[in-house]
């Protein structure tokens, strides 16, 4: 059957905007969503996140290609591949980032996209009962909890932050973010709250929405220059459905510019070379991806215990007893208590690295993994990265993984940051707070000192934040894939609504200012149909 909206991807961004676009009872909705469902208690449980990123059943499972400015490493990417997408296994931080985030894409040629627009939609998505401030949002679908039960090491992070001269930020996402502070959830009770938990679920019985699962979106199909609709594979079937007014793509930073790329829409050369007729020249699509990439320092805790030793035998036990009973304890944290916002140099004017906080380590043999022995992490990111890499096809198989190049270090901004980021860890780690649980440093060791010795360290450990975007850049020049109202250039019928569509990264983790671009563009999306109708 035909319908008004066809939304591919039921991640972050598609689940916010199937849900908004059906408040219209009028405007028939058709979501495809390439995994399945939620059900699989991991997702729930917040601390879960530990055991999905390296779930192939519900991730993408990507890697990219050996990435020079990381030792040549592939750096495992996953991404979520089941109602919610990431949101349902990401690590459920809420973070606004700086508000220069967004007053950067105005000027580069985004009306409407500054701060000042954009904080309506941050607002708009969240219900945070403690606001002392009155600039968050109350009344939103996705509740952001603080910790409970804070772990003794994430308070001695925080004192250690003191000691430094770091001051506690209270509100992350409506204080200056400068110092240290807790991580904001997106859990409910024992929960996790996932947008599509938040926004879909109490959607999806509405008679003009429309949910299929497990179904792979192959290409778009096109009219001369105009999107009609989509085909996609189900039980090894495949089916084609028409959109009478828009194609909406929401399926990530990776996955969107493939289907783009599939569909003969993207740098021409590229196409000719996989053997694609090309339908439109866009030289933007997978280009400027971009993500944040984190260093670890590591100390061995001697004193008190980590989460280490708190996951196994019967203290597991005891902790899956108060998550049951009280909704409380170590099964409600996230990857990383605490955090904190830090310049590199003094003559920054705002804070360029976030610190990530754990009281716990983890396996350098086995990613995800927590360490056999005690340990605390501080790892550290460059909010704003220079590098910049891309996604290109591999095959013109739809069935093939894209070829991802992160570009992680590229440049050399980057590389003096992530070294001052690390050298900020370690006196997080040396202060008197945590030196008191914690004396001594397991990675990267007392003999690592120099400038080139700690970049060649994070060159060989270093990850990712899975915080992928960039690679259909919003802009109002001819290297932008996609305009202000997020339509793709030169197309008809289409638009792009995720995190791809961002010029530049945010500052800090990437779920917020991707449900906010989600809210805005179904405002956009809504808006146009409705003068359609009228005409």
């Amino acid at each position: 059957m035909d319908y008004d909206v066809v939304i591919v991807g039921a991640g972050a961004a598609g689940s916010v905007l199937a849900a908004r676009l059906t408040e219209n009872r009028s405007v028939r909705v058709l979501l495809l969503e390439a995994g399945g469902s939620d059900n699989n208690p991991l997702v729930h449980i917040p601390a879960g996140f530990i055991h999905l990123l390296g779930s192939s059943r519900l991730g993408w499972d990507y890697e990219t290609v050996p990435e020079p400015g990381a030792a040549l490493r592939r750096i495992r990417m996953p991404r979520g591949k089941l109602l919610g997408g990431s949101s349902s296994i990401n690590g459920m931080w809420q973070a606004w980032g700086l508000p220069g985030d967004y007053d950067a894409w105005e000027q580069v040629g985004c009306s409407g996209w500054g701060y000042a627009t954009m904080r309506q939609y941050l607002r708009r998505q969240e219900t945070y009962v403690r606001d002392e401030s009155g600039l968050r949002g109350t009344n939103g679908p996705i509740i952001v909890s603080d910790f409970t039960g804070h772990h003794p090491l994430t308070e001695a992070f925080l004192k250690a932050g003191s000691e430094l001269q770091l001051p506690f930020v209270k509100d992350l996402n409506a204080q200056p973010q400068e110092g240290v502070s807790l991580v904001q959830q997106t859990r409910r009770g024992r929960r996790r709250m996932s947008a599509y938990r938040a926004y879909l679920h109490p959607a999806k019985s509405r008679p003009n929405l429309r949910i299929i699962t497990n179904a792979h979106a192959l290409h778009l199909n096109m009219e001369g220059t105009r999107v009609t609709g989509v085909s996609y594979r189900k039980n090894g079937e495949i089916h084609s459905v028409r959109a009478a007014r828009e194609v909406i793509l929401a399926a990530g930073a990776l996955n969107t510019p493939q289907l783009l790329m599939l569909s003969g829409l993207g740098p021409a050369e590229h196409l000719q070379r996989m053997g694609i007729p090309v339908r439109c020249d866009i030289p933007g699509v997978g280009s400027n991806l971009h993500d944040h990439y984190i260093a670890r320092v590591v100390g061995a805790v001697h004193r008190g215990t980590s989460l280490n030793e708190e996951t196994r035998g019967f203290r597991l036990l005891r902790a899956g007893i108060e998550y049951l009973i009280r909704g409380r304890g170590i099964l409600t944290f996230s990857p990383a208590n605490g955090t904190g916002f830090l310049r590199s140099k003094p003559e920054l004017a705002e804070p360029d690295l976030q610190l990530a906080f754990s009281p716990a380590s983890y396996s350098p043999l086995k990613p995800g993994q927590l360490d056999t022995v005690p340990g605390i992490t501080c790892g550290v990111w460059q909010m704003r990265p220079a590098s910049r890499g891309s996604v290109r096809l591999q095959s013109a198989d739809p069935q093939a993984r894209p070829a991802i190049s992160m570009g992680y270090l590229n440049s050399v901004d980057d590389q003096a940051a992530i070294v001052a980021g690390l050298r900020a860890c370690r006196r997080i780690l040396r202060a008197p707070a945590l030196a008191h649980f914690a004396n001594s440093e397991r990675l990267p060791g007392d003999d690592i000192e120099t400038d080139d010795e700690l970049l060649d360290y994070a060159r060989n450990t270093g990850s990712t934040v899975f915080h992928p975007v960039g690679t259909c850049r919003m802009g109002s020049d001819k290297a932008a894939v996609v305009s202000p109202e997020l339509r793709v250039h030169n197309v008809g019928g289409l638009r792009v609504a995720d995190a791809s569509v961002m010029p530049s990264i945010t500052s800090s983790n990437t779920h917020a200012p991707t449900v906010a671009i989600a809210e805005r563009a179904a405002e956009l999306i809504a808006g146009s149909l409705s003068v359609e109708a009228q005409k």
